[in-house]
C-alpha cells in the first residue's frame, strides 16, 4: 500500500482552494496540457495566474534596514510629562498600541543578524491622534550631521561598483574625510558595536525633537529607551559563531522569546531642554554627532514599551510596515537638525517607491483613527470616503484644518534660533565626546577589544589610507591610535578577549566644561 502525500486533506472542516477571484480550483498541482506528456496550454488561466503573481511576490528591499524583524505591542505613559508635551499618548495612564521593527543597517535582506552594525530601532505608535513614527536606532548619534552626506555614506556600506564586493578602504576612506563620524564610529568599534539580542540592547530617537504643551510652551526633546533586560554584547568571535550557525539569531530569538509568552520591555526616558538653552548651550543641541550631557539635562522617566504579540505573516506586517519620521502628532514636532529634515522628505519618498502610493492604506500602516485627507486615487487605492469633494476650499461638507493643534510647534521664524541651529559653538569639535567615550567610558579591557576590533578592519586596507586611519583614531585618543598602528604594522595579532559586561549607557559621559 502506497501512500498520496500529495492527497488533498478531506473532512467537513477541510478549506476548498480557490482562484484568486474566488471561485474553485482547478488543481494546485498539475497544469492543463494535451495529454499527460504534452505541451502545457496557455488557456490554463489558474496556472498562468500562479506563476504571475510569484513573479512579482517581492517588493523591492529597504535600501537602509533592509534585514529586520519585529513584534507589536504597547506603550504605556506612567509618569506626568504634561508640562512639557500636550501630546494624547504622553498623558498619565494611556495606553497607546505600537508596532517595533528592528533591523541591521547597512545587510541586505538575507544578510546576517549579528554583524557589527548600528541597529534600527523604528516604532510606529497608533495614537488618538493619528500614527506617531520614532525612527532612530540603537546609539544615540550617527556618523554625518548633513542629509546630503547620507546617500554618501550609505554606499561606503554597501558594495563596490566592479566587483560587488564589500569593501573597507571606502568605508575608511569616508570616515577619516567626515571627522564628524568619530562619536559614531567610536561607539560602533566598541562593545556596543553587536548586541547580544534586539531585547538586549537600548533604543534612541537620536535625533533632537520638539515637545509643545497644552499652553504652547516649546522645549526640546532627546528619546531614550532602556532595556529592561539589561543590554548584553557579543564578542567578535561569538557573533562569527552566530551568524554562521544562524543568520537570523536575532529575529529568531524575539520571536521565539514572544512565541513562549514571554514580553520585551523598555522603559523610556527623555531629557528636556528648555526652548532657548538651544541659542546659547556650549555644544549645538541640534547636531546628530553628539550627545547632551546627562549631568546638563538629566533623565526623566516617562513609560514603558512592552512588545507582546509577534506578527502573524512577516511580509504584510513588517516588510510592508512604513516608518517615517513625517508622521507627526500634536505635541510633537521636528527640530532644525538637518539630518532628521532630510529624513522627513526621504523616508516617506521611499515608501512611495518601494510599496506604492497608497501605503498608508496597508493595515499595518493604516491609523486607528478615521482619516480624512485630500489625496486621491493612485495605484492600489481600495480605502476612500464617499461623498468627500476632491478639493479645498469648497462649500460641500469636506474636511477642514483645526489650526490650532499644531500652535506653537513652529522654530522657522525664530531668526534667533535659525541663526543659532548651524553655527558652531565654544564645545563643538568632532573628537571631544568620541575621546571622553574611550578614556572614561571604556575601562582597559574595553579600550583593548576596541583596538582589535578596529585593527581587525585594516587588514586589506591600502597602506596610505591606513595611516590617515591611525591619525583618526590619535585625534580621538592617542593611546588608542598609536596602539592600533602597532597592532597592525607590527603584526600584534588582534585577539578578542571575550564579550562586555552589561554597563552603564555609553552616553552617561560627562563633555568637557
Amino acid at each position: 500500500m502506497t501512500t498520496d502525500f500529495q492527497a488533498p486533506p478531506t473532512g467537513p472542516d477541510a478549506k476548498v482552494s480557490t482562484t484568486e477571484t474566488g471561485a474553485p480550483a482547478p488543481s494546485d498541482q498539475f497544469s492543463l496540457s494535451v495529454g499527460p506528456d504534452g505541451p502545457l496550454l496557455l488557456h490554463d488561466f489558474h496556472f498562468v495566474n500562479q506563476m504571475a503573481h510569484f513573479d512579482r511576490e517581492r517588493v523591492p528591499e529597504r535600501v537602509v534596514h533592509a534585514k529586520g524583524g519585529g513584534a507589536f505591542g504597547f506603550f504605556e505613559t506612567t509618569a506626568d510629562v504634561s508640562q512639557w508635551t500636550k501630546a494624547a499618548m504622553f498623558q498619565p495612564g494611556v495606553r497607546t498600541e505600537m508596532l517595533a521593527r528592528f533591523s541591521t543597517v547597512a545587510g541586505e535582506l538575507g544578510s546576517a543578524d549579528t554583524v557589527r552594525d548600528p541597529r534600527g530601532f523604528a516604532l510606529k505608535f497608533y495614537t488618538s491622534e493619528g500614527n506617531w513614527d520614532l525612527v532612530g536606532n540603537n546609539t544615540p548619534i550617527f556618523f554625518v550631521r548633513d542629509a546630503m552626506k547620507f546617500p554618501h555614506f550609505i554606499r561606503t556600506q554597501k558594495r563596490l561598483p566592479d566587483s560587488g564586493l564589500q569593501d573597507w578602504d571606502m568605508r575608511w576612506d569616508f570616515w577619516t574625510l567626515s571627522p564628524e563620524s568619530a562619536h559614531q564610529v567610536t561607539y560602533l568599534m566598541g562593545d556596543r558595536g553587536i548586541p547580544k539580542t534586539w531585547r538586549h540592547m537600548n533604543g534612541y530617537g537620536s535625533h533632537t525633537y520638539m515637545w509643545v504643551n497644552a499652553g504652547g510652551e516649546r522645549s526640546w526633546v532627546k528619546f531614550h529607551f532602556h532595556a529592561d533586560a539589561g543590554v548584553e554584547n557579543l564578542s567578535n568571535d561569538d557573533a562569527a559563531l552566530a551568524a554562521a550557525a544562524d543568520p537570523d539569531a536575532h529575529r529568531r530569538d524575539l520571536f521565539n522569546h514572544l512565541k513562549r509568552g514571554g514580553e520585551a520591555t523598555w522603559t523610556l526616558k527623555v531629557q528636556v531642554m528648555p526652548y532657548e538653552d538651544a541659542k546659547s548651550y556650549r555644544i549645538n543641541p541640534f547636531d546628530l554627532t553628539k550627545v547632551w550631557p546627562h549631568a546638563d539635562y538629566p533623565l526623566i522617566e516617562v513609560g514603558r514599551m512592552v512588545l507582546d504579540r509577534n506578527p502573524e505573516n512577516h511580509f504584510a506586517q513588517i516588510e510592508q510596515a512604513a516608518f517615517e519620521p513625517s508622521a507627526i502628532v500634536p505635541g510633537i514636532g521636528f527640530s532644525p537638525d538637518k539630518m532628521l529634515l532630510g529624513r522627513v522628505f526621504s523616508y516617506a519618498d521611499t515608501h512611495r517607491h518601494r510599496i506604492g502610493a497608497n501605503y498608508h492604506q496597508l493595515p499595518v500602516n493604516r491609523p486607528h483613527v478615521e482619516v480624512n485627507t485630500y489625496e486621491f486615487d493612485g495605484p492600489m487605492r481600495y480605502d476612500f470616503n464617499p461623498g468627500q469633494p476632491t478639493y479645498f476650499p469648497n462649500t460641500v461638507g469636506g474636511p477642514e484644518v483645526k489650526a490650532d493643534l499644531f500652535s506653537g510647534h513652529s522654530w522657522e521664524s525664530d531668526g534667533d534660533m535659525v541663526r543659532q541651529a548651524y553655527t558652531l559653538r565654544p564645545d563643538d569639535d568632532d573628537f571631544s565626546q568620541a575621546g571622553e567615550m574611550v578614556r572614561q567610558v571604556f575601562d582597559d579591557a574595553a579600550r583593548e577589544r576596541l583596538v582589535a576590533t578596529v585593527a581587525s578592519t585594516l587588514g586589506t586596507v591600502q597602506p596610505e589610507l591606513r595611516s590617515k586611519v591611525y591619525d583618526y583614531w590619535r585625534s580621538i585618543d592617542k593611546a588608542t591610535g598609536d596602539a592600533v598602528a602597532d597592532m597592525v604594522e607590527g603584526g600584534r595579532e588582534p585577539a578578542d578577549v571575550g564579550p562586555a559586561p552589561a554597563s552603564d549607557e555609553p552616553e552617561t559621559v560627562v563633555a568637557q566644561a
